[in-house]
């Protein structure tokens, strides 16, 4: 098929570079001259694995090309939206203006029959707003929510663990249709289909998402009660996470969620709920937030009563600063939030990151950065670990030891042998977990 992806951030890009390698004929739109050379030569203005590989791919079957002309749209049979909704400033609601800007330049592009799918988290009701305002132009409107996890997204994109068509009340079957051909390959694969009405779609991207954060701040609301009975949180969800109803995936105590999904969305589901008068059964999401929002002081606090009460003129490490591993996203980044805290109170702070330490330099221009982990903990007074890359959790403790003033380690992720460094001579301090190991005994 012919289609077109508007937006080209992290969606737009992935998607569509996907879609060729699935065989089909794509366009990458956007206006942003640099991004669109950028990916036109190959190289994505993001780091997620194996899109480079991904993108010389599909550009040299001639089945990808990028363009910052929405006159390139003509002639697609399906137009995905892909576009950013960033929180609105000083409110909780989802900003439109890019989806607005989109799709008022797309209309005139349009002929009878296309199908205008939309891939961005959008509040319930937009998606039947914009099929008002294309009436006239006789295409059909669809929501096709993504699913996409950082650092998995090609995966996630190309073998999704299920496939959401929101469709529209006029020919639901024909734009079905549609959506099928365009993930035939998918769908023969056996990825399951759940084909609903257009606010159910943009409903279950916000239900997941909503849900997902509630799963991280429970277990996090948990480490709070851990720290203050003197019992371990990861104990605790290894234990709960084995009850099939529950589950251990996104159990995992520490900093939080961040990036430019969750903390986002949630809150505009919050402010969507209101808008319709459900205000009171999102409630909860408030105390989501705030729970999310506490770990990143307390981990603050942890580094302060390691140090004695103060940081003010100590050496810190901070290694991570993305929202995950094998991202540079540092959007609503914990670990970077911790970084800008610990330098605010004074402490010399030193960061590294695998990464995103370009991202960081440009949000936090005021902040150390240094390209090894070796410069960051040189003669450091302490050692944050905030983001779980794999090369942090290997870090040979005995090694770094040599390297540091003092052998102080706040583990925000929960991510690191506590026996290990314990055994290495260091004090180890994490979010959830005893201030010392307690001895076990067999019963």
């Amino acid at each position: 098929m012919r289609m077109t992806v508007i937006g080209c951030g992290y969606l737009g890009a992935v998607h569509a570079a996907s879609m060729a390698q699935l065989g089909h004929d794509v366009v990458g739109i956007d206006v942003d001259e640099a991004k669109i050379a950028a990916l036109a030569g190959g190289l994505p203005p993001f780091f997620e694995p194996g899109l480079p590989e991904l993108l010389d791919r599909a550009l040299a079957t001639g089945r990808l090309r990028f363009s910052t002309d929405m006159a390139d749209a003509r002639g697609s049979a399906v137009h995905f939206v892909a576009v950013g909704t960033p929180q609105q400033p000083g409110a909780l609601a989802a900003d439109l203006t890019y989806v607005h800007a989109a799709i008022d330049a797309l209309a005139p592009m349009l002929e009878p029959g296309d199908l205008v799918a939309g891939k961005s988290t959008v509040p319930v009701g937009t998606a039947r707003a914009i099929a008002a305002r294309l009436a006239d132009t006789g295409a059909l409107v669809a929501w096709n929510p993504e699913f996409l996890r950082e650092g998995f997204a090609i995966q996630d994109t190309l073998h999704p663990d299920r496939l959401v068509y929101g469709l529209p009340d006029e020919a639901p079957d024909v734009a079905r249709a549609v959506l099928d051909e365009v993930y035939a390959a998918t769908i023969a694969d056996g990825t399951p289909v759940v084909a609903t009405d257009l606010e159910t779609a943009e409903l279950v991207k916000s239900a997941a998402n909503a849900f997902l954060a509630t799963k991280i701040s429970f277990i996090n609301a948990m480490a709070e009660v851990c720290e203050a009975a003197g019992a371990d949180v990861t104990q605790l969800a290894d234990a709960i996470g084995h009850d099939a109803r529950i589950g251990r995936r996104f159990l995992n105590a520490g900093l939080g969620f961040g990036g430019g999904c969750l903390p986002k969305d949630i809150r505009a589901f919050m402010a969507r709920a209101g808008e319709l008068g459900a205000d009171q059964a999102l409630t909860f999401l408030r105390e989501v937030d705030q729970i999310n929002m506490r770990r990143r002081s307390r981990a603050v606090d942890l580094a302060r009563e390691a140090l004695d009460g103060s940081v003010l003129g100590r050496k810190i490490a901070v290694l991570g600063l993305a929202f995950k591993p094998d991202s540079d996203d540092v959007r609503d980044s914990p670990a970077l939030n911790v970084a800008a805290q610990l330098a605010l109170q004074g402490a010399a702070v030193l960061c590294h990151d695998p990464r995103a330490i370009e991202p960081a330099r440009h949000r936090f221009p005021e902040l150390a950065y240094v390209e090894t982990v070796a410069d960051a903990v040189r003669d450091a007074d302490a050692v944050l670990v905030l983001t779980e890359w794999d090369e942090y959790r290997e870090l040979d403790p005995v090694a770094l030891g040599q390297d540091v003033a003092q052998r102080i380690v706040i583990d925000g992720r929960n991510c690191l042998d506590s026996g290990a460094w314990r055994a290495a001579g260091w004090r180890y301090r994490a979010l959830g977990r005893p201030r010392e190991a307690r001895a076990l005994q067999a019963a």
